[in-house]
């Protein structure tokens, strides 16, 4: 969340004219202060234990948020439903870029980000870069929402970069922006099978059949025909999610199941749906379903 405006051409600040996000969070570090970057603005945030509604301007800035301390229920909504979230330490997020929202939360312990803004210019370069390619920014948001070990590491680098100058940060921006809107390209059809055509049909029927066992992308890839890279391009492009959410949803969707059953513990519930542990379980079940597993077996 930004509360200053900068003279920095390169960024899309004039959105920001007038907002003020003081009363919800407290900035304790920004690089165009301290580190005099310009090609990219790096923030640490202090957040207020609740907000009731934070309307964020649309912007034409790629921005980042990695939740650093804190366990907060985060609401957002961009025009539709409220859709929520559980911002803890390592939960990625991203804004849509010409899309405003609002947001609303509450948080149990302290609440702290980092934030990231990389500049409309290298944002647009970059789509030049890419071949003028149609990003679906929707679909770069969630990749970067369900988990992203090199944003999240180059965020945390960022943050601890001390005095590099802005040859480091103009890196780092290009790289995060190719990165970021790489996994929102949309690929072409596949001429030969389209999507939902009869090799997605053969990949779903696996991941059902084999929800309790050990399953690999490549295993899928492999039964559709395709490399492993161009069957996660075409599966997200068909249904919308990578193949291992899509896996997971099921296998949740299944201890659903098996738990109002009853007769099972979480710990067999985990082990039938093809979880490591009750842990992992519970924290794909929270996930997908706000609650976790022993409070839905128990309603």
């Amino acid at each position: 969340m930004l509360h200053m405006v900068c003279d920095a051409p390169d960024f899309d600040l004039e959105p920001y004219t007038g907002f003020d996000a003081s009363p919800y969070v407290e900035r304790t570090f920004s690089s165009w202060d301290s580190l005099g970057w310009r090609s990219l603005l790096l923030q640490r945030f202090d957040h207020t234990p609740r907000a009731e509604r934070v309307a964020l301007p649309a912007t034409g800035d790629l921005h980042l948020v990695l939740t650093v301390a804190g366990d907060a229920s985060m609401e957002i909504r961009t025009g539709g439903p409220w859709q929520r979230r559980r911002w803890i330490p390592g939960r990625l997020d991203m804004a849509v870029p010409g899309v405003a929202s609002v947001r609303r939360y509450r948080s149990e312990v302290p609440l702290r980000t980092l934030q990231v803004h990389i500049p409309r210019v290298i944002v647009e370069r970059t789509v030049a870069q890419l071949g003028g390619a149609r990003i679906d920014y929707e679909r770069a948001a969630d990749a970067v929402a369900s988990g992203d070990p090199l944003v999240e590491h180059t965020l945390r680098s960022l943050g601890t970069a001390g005095a590099a100058d802005d040859l480091y940060a103009e890196s780092a921006a290009a790289f995060l922006a190719v990165h970021v809107l790489t996994s929102g390209v949309r690929p072409p059809r596949v001429g030969r099978s389209g999507a939902g055509g009869p090799w997605l049909r053969k990949a779903v029927a696996m991941m059902r059949d084999r929800l309790g066992d050990p399953l690999t992308v490549a295993d899928m890839a492999s039964a559709a025909g395709f490399s492993v890279y161009h069957f996660i391009r075409v599966f997200k492009d068909a249904t919308g999610q990578t193949p291992h959410r899509y896996l997971t949803r099921l296998r949740v969707e299944e201890a659903q199941r098996l738990l109002r059953a009853g007769g099972l513990s979480v710990a067999q519930v985990a082990t039938r749906c093809g979880f490591g542990s009750p842990g992992s379980l519970s924290t794909a079940f929270l996930r997908h379903t706000g609650v976790r597993p022993s409070a839905y077996r128990d309603r």
